[in-house]
């Protein structure tokens, strides 16, 4: 297994990590990309959205995803409504919102399983472990940078229709 998704140490018994192929991964985080980039309307939404579409294989490497859940985007003021929509983008992904967007099949049970396991590493996951640098070093932009974490604007694909992140389209750079 390339690519593990897990809840911080202390509450790592409570949920077992999601290990997962390149394969795999690559599928788990497209699904969520598209299925957040339909949800989203606030801000924070949207940028949690691109946070996940920028864990995109294919442009920072094979095997190099993996993450902890308190490294994602988490704000302290607005923590239970970001985790409210990760689950509503979680349960929309698992029914196939946006899945005909793929140029391929994926293997959905695998998928779902997946997702199921997020969801409940989420739901166990609490405002008291969220760590406000990640979202502080995450959003923060550097003078000069021409390419910023967060694109200016929310941009969106034209041709896939979900948030860009500084490594362009998700599904572009996969080849859908």
């Amino acid at each position: 297994m390339a690519n593990t998704i897990s809840l911080p140490k202390e509450l790592n018994d409570v949920v077992e990590p999601i290990g997962m192929s390149n394969g795999l991964t690559s599928v788990f985080i497209e699904v969520l990309a598209i299925s957040g980039s339909i949800l989203a309307k606030t801000n924070r939404e949207k940028e949690i959205i691109i946070w996940l579409a920028q864990r995109d294989q294919s442009v920072v490497g094979i095997g190099t995803v993996g993450f902890d859940i308190d490294e994602m985007p988490w704000t302290i003021d607005s923590f239970e409504s970001e985790k409210n929509f990760i689950l509503d983008t979680i349960s929309n992904a698992a029914d196939g919102l946006g899945w005909d967007k793929l140029s391929y099949k994926p293997r959905q049970d695998w998928v779902v399983n997946c997702l199921n396991q997020f969801g409940l590493m989420i739901k166990v996951f609490n405002k008291e472990d969220v760590d406000m640098d990640n979202y502080i070093e995450w959003s923060e932009i550097e003078e000069g940078d021409d390419n910023p974490t967060i694109p200016r604007g929310y941009p969106k694909c034209e041709k896939h229709n979900i948030y860009l992140n500084c490594h362009g389209c998700i599904l572009c750079n996969n080849g859908s």
